[in-house]
């Protein structure tokens, strides 16, 4: 059961929240000295712990989820536990964001990387995921019924 179509998308889903430790929310030509986030002039998952906890987390649940086809709701529950880390994943990065005061600067540059979008790409792979996990649960269902 591992070939059907919520496994890939599971997968897709942990494939954006894992490849997060890889590619930077958004970086500056140069380092800011008074900014915790643009130091080094890239904000990346590094960045915090919570970043790294939550989106470890969502991308370690939704691959997990892929090998539990047997246990169609604990799978579901999984694929939801993912798309929820990923959303408190965003608010976090956006609130450090905010919080930082980098962007208040007027002479400073901050181009958004491909890092911005993975966790919104995850989010959309969990929640196809889930949705044709119960899908598949409900086409056994109905199986049950006519036997």
């Amino acid at each position: 059961m591992i070939q059907r179509i919520q496994s890939l998308f599971l997968f897709l889903s942990s494939a954006g929240s894992l490849s997060l430790f890889q590619f930077p929310f958004a970086n500056t030509k140069e380092g800011v000295a008074q900014s915790e986030i643009f130091a080094d002039s890239t904000y990346n998952i590094m960045d915090h712990v919570g970043l790294i906890a939550i989106f470890a987390l969502a991308g370690v649940m939704a691959f997990a989820a892929i090998f539990l086809f047997k246990n169609r709701p604990l799978q579901a529950n999984l694929g939801r536990v993912a798309l929820v880390a990923n959303v408190i994943g965003i608010i976090l990065a956006v609130v450090l964001y905010m919080q930082d005061g980098v962007i208040l600067m007027d002479s400073l540059t901050v181009n958004d990387g491909v890092g911005a979008y993975l966790p919104f790409v995850a989010i959309l792979f969990a929640a196809l995921g889930v949705f044709y996990v119960r899908k598949d649960d409900k086409l056994v269902r109905s199986m049950d019924r006519l036997r």
